[in-house]
């Protein structure tokens, strides 16, 4: 009898221990059933730990966005292709970063850098639409320690920015007005003068740069200015004042729109008699509006030839090029760019002083810059240029030998 009790105690402590085990492996899961998450358990005090950050994330552990890029706008070819060498340069290099579009409007960039910096960016790379609009936009984010990088296009007014990365303005203004000068037809060809937009500080280094080379031309009467009053009244000033050209972009500025370009011209060649038609000159901008202009002065009977400047080498400018309707670009790698950018953003988070080779005067200091180099591009060169270095494939265009 005393064997039977013993054995009954043993049979009850077993029981117990299982009912035990059970309860235990059902504390391991939620209220609807489903087994806890992989990585989550708990620690010997009994609290819950946090699953390991997953390595794909393209955010740091805690959430924050080390590196901001804001860029004017997602309907230019241009912007597109930047963003794609920001976002492939800096996540090989093991950055999180993430790329916003401010599609030309101020209040749009302004929400796109307030929306960064409330994620904890550290670096902010920003091609800002309007260069003095910015300059607040910019102050408000050094004033939550951010760095600042004016990308491309310099902000100015304000101490906020830290650095500058862009292609050397002047010299691709240069590049477009030597291209004219050496293709002239002759005295007294008829030279159609195009711009930038007059918020964009670009614009101005860049008709600078056209200017220093086109108006001793237009002095010697190589050249006659054929739709700016402006301009025609400065034809014998070298150095122009920012005033000056202000009022010179104020009658030719496309304001980088396609659609403004083309009305420009149209209103242009209405107004202008027989004399200033024949073999033309065109100082376009950049390649979007030379696309545009080139259209329409292609469509006027009294247009004998034209030639064309641009600049981006957009893969559309390029097939116009080897198809003979756009004369010449000048080639910016953005690859080299964007790499110059995310090497200062590298050496910033890395608490180190960023190399630079220029300064730019953007009203209120000298900025530290990194100027990355340009090529003019005509269809002599276009494969050596932007084919055989890379940046684009044959495959993407028709007639190229």
């Amino acid at each position: 009898m005393k064997k039977r009790r013993i054995s009954l105690i043993i049979v009850m402590i077993m029981v117990l221990s299982l009912i035990g085990f059970v309860v235990a492996c059902d504390n391991k899961t939620d209220p609807t059933g489903t087994t806890a998450p992989q990585g989550v358990g708990t620690d010997p005090a009994g609290s819950e730990t946090e699953a390991p950050a997953d390595p794909t994330d393209d955010k740091t552990p805690d959430g924050q966005i080390q590196v901001g890029i804001v860029l004017p706008t997602k309907d230019e070819p241009r912007w597109l292709q930047d963003q794609a060498q920001f976002e492939k340069i800096l996540s090989s290099a093991g950055f999180t970063n993430e790329t916003l579009f401010s599609q030309g409007k101020p209040d749009v960039e302004k929400t796109n850098v307030e929306s960064l910096v409330n994620k904890g960016i550290k670096v902010l790379i920003i091609c800002a639409h309007d260069a003095k609009a910015a300059a607040a936009t910019v102050a408000a984010a050094k004033a939550e320690g951010v760095t600042i990088i004016a990308y491309d296009r310099l902000i100015t007014d304000t101490e906020a920015v830290d650095y500058y990365v862009t292609f050397d303005s002047v010299q691709v203004g240069k590049m477009q007005g030597q291209y004219l000068v050496d293709n002239a037809a002759g005295e007294g060809q008829p030279l159609y003068l195009y711009a930038g937009a007059a918020t964009d500080n670009n614009a101005f280094l860049f008709f600078e740069g056209a200017w220093s080379v086109l108006q001793p031309a237009i002095a010697e009467g190589k050249f006659v200015i054929a739709n700016s009053a402006e301009a025609e009244a400065l034809k014998d000033k070298a150095e122009l004042t920012r005033e000056e050209i202000s009022k010179i972009i104020g009658q030719v500025t496309t304001d980088w729109d396609f659609n403004v370009a083309k009305s420009k011209a149209e209103a242009n060649l209405s107004a202008a008699d027989e004399e200033m038609k024949g073999d033309v000159a065109i100082l376009a901008p950049n390649d979007g509006t030379a696309r545009s202009i080139a259209d329409t002065f292609a469509g006027d009977a009294d247009i004998t030839s034209y030639m064309i400047t641009g600049q981006d080498s957009e893969k559309a400018s390029v097939q116009y090029i080897i198809d003979g309707k756009q004369s010449m670009t000048v080639f910016k790698d953005t690859r080299t760019l964007a790499a110059d950018s995310v090497a200062m953003a590298v050496d910033i988070l890395g608490d180190k002083t960023p190399a630079t080779d220029a300064e730019y005067d953007n009203g209120v200091k000298q900025v530290p810059s990194k100027q990355s180099p340009i090529v003019a591009v005509t269809k002599d060169n276009v494969k050596e240029a932007l084919i055989d270095s890379e940046y684009y494939v044959a495959g993407d265009f028709t007639g190229l030998d």
